[in-house]
């Protein structure tokens, strides 16, 4: 299976063609990862809230502890301690909340910058691509194949007329000497079919 030209420069135009596709692939995958790290930044404030909440809801749960074992008092002391050291530990609950929504929010608009230009440029590179390795291995085998040569010549005489235009005309006509069966103007002929998708005969 062929995936390139042999003529070089529509080999050159196919890599050339090829290397911009796969780096504006990778360009979109590093932009859309940058961009991701960015709004990951707007998790910090929730990182803070999170540990800020988390040692202070320790520290009171501690104070509530100390608190418990002073004599007549300990249990009235204790019980608001206890309710401040929970509500710190909702702060710390609502910080954790908005970092997963922060990463949830990256993760869609990643999938987004990615997906959305890779399949822009897939859907404008992949199809000719394919198809010219389609056209190129079909005529490829034509070619090899017994009386390819007579068919690769009709290919070339229904084609543009303007591809005639660089040979030298046979006596009575390209079609009149394909009919007879010319062998020059069938080579010549077949030759021009695979020379216009970039292939040697």
């Amino acid at each position: 299976m062929r995936f390139y030209a042999q003529t070089p420069a529509r080999r050159n135009r196919q890599v050339l063609v090829d290397l911009i596709a796969l780096a504006l692939i990778a360009v979109a995958v590093w932009a859309a990862l940058a961009v991701r790290e960015t709004i990951m930044l707007l998790a910090e404030p929730g990182r803070k809230v999170e540990s800020s909440g988390d040692s202070l809801a320790k520290e009171l749960g501690e104070a509530g502890n100390a608190a418990s074992g002073v004599p007549f008092v300990g249990d009235v002391l204790e019980k608001p301690l206890r309710s401040a050291a929970d509500a710190s530990s909702g702060f710390a609950d609502a910080g954790v909340s908005f970092q997963e929504t922060v990463g949830q929010v990256a993760d869609v608009v990643t999938a987004a910058l990615i997906v959305v230009p890779v399949l822009f440029v897939l859907l404008l590179w992949l199809p000719p691509r394919l198809l010219w390795i389609r056209r190129g291995n079909t005529l490829r085998r034509l070619a090899e194949a017994p009386g390819g040569d007579d068919l690769l010549a009709l290919r070339a005489l229904t084609g543009p007329p303007a591809a005639l235009a660089g040979l030298p005309v046979p006596p009575g006509g390209w079609a009149d000497a394909w009919r007879q069966g010319d062998p020059q103007a069938i080579a010549d002929l077949s030759t021009l079919a695979l020379k216009h998708i970039g292939l040697r005969p």
